[in-house]
């Protein structure tokens, strides 16, 4: 599937592909478990997988936020799930020391909205060989994101993938562009929604992240009916127990109806 980046679809069914998993390694039993699960379902509606998780957590709106449990032993869970399940697995990265590091482990190198400008960051993902996700910084137009692609491409790797994650209007407040999914599209590069970010409400007074995870379907199927590629998505057994973002995920148990709606929409397509 990695080989094939720019046509990312189900052979027979057509279908989007998830990206899709905890915001954070929180331990090996719960990464199995989400995986797992996951995958059931994916197999079942004829999904392409990858499966994200964060193995650190760099960007906390408070110092004493959970960060992460440890690089290396977060960085082995996320290969032990794609070696035991033989799927694609993601995480982001930060520096670029960190690219060369993490690509050991992963499949696909994510670079976070907040630092989808940075050059050097950029470059170092490309030239680790792996398929590079850039999520479009929410101060970023659309139509400035072929200049992260080029980035990627001009150091020799073609295998981009661009996920929007809303934009920002006023303080805090993010709102989908969906003119965004076909602009970027024109770009070569697969497009992705990610429909848990984009619903985020960050920097509370609390210093803990808000959502409107009731929203998540109705991004997810407009997002699907303006033609993405794929979807992101951040979801755990227990949202309101996670270590990170639980505000704005999806509840695991909500994940098969959602996904059985987006193919019926996508085959209407």
């Amino acid at each position: 599937m990695l080989a094939k980046i720019n046509n990312i679809q189900h052979e027979r069914s057509g279908n989007f592909f998830l990206i899709a998993g905890p915001c954070a390694i929180e331990g090996e039993a719960m990464g199995m478990e989400i995986a797992e699960h996951i995958l059931t379902i994916s197999n079942q509606l004829e999904i392409p997988f990858i499966f994200k998780g964060s193995y650190r957590k760099a960007n906390r709106s408070r110092l004493d936020s959970f960060t992460g449990i440890g690089d290396i032993e977060a960085l082995e869970i996320l290969k032990k799930v794609g070696d035991q399940y033989n799927i694609p697995v993601l995480t982001d990265i930060h520096t670029a020391e960190e690219a060369a590091i993490a690509a050991k482990y992963v499949d696909v190198l994510q670079i976070p909205a907040f630092l989808s400008r940075q050059t050097d960051l950029l470059i170092a993902a490309a030239k680790s060989g792996k398929v590079v996700n850039i999520k479009k910084g929410q101060f970023l137009s659309p139509e400035s994101m072929l200049h992260a692609v080029n980035k990627v491409k001009e150091s020799g790797n073609n295998a981009v993938i661009l996920t929007d994650r809303g934009s920002m209007f006023g303080y805090e407040d993010l709102i989908v562009d969906f003119r965004g999914i076909p602009t970027m599209k024109a770009f070569g590069t697969p497009v992705v929604l990610d429909i848990t970010h984009s619903l985020q409400q960050p920097n509370q007074s609390s210093g803990v992240t808000g959502g409107k995870p009731e929203m998540i379907t109705t991004i997810a199927k407009a997002g699907i009916a303006a033609g993405a590629d794929g979807i992101f998505l951040e979801t755990h057994p227990n949202p309101t127990m996670a270590k990170s973002d639980g505000a704005n995920m999806l509840q695991l148990d909500k994940l098969e109806e959602l996904l059985t709606q987006l193919v019926r929409i996508r085959k209407a397509l």
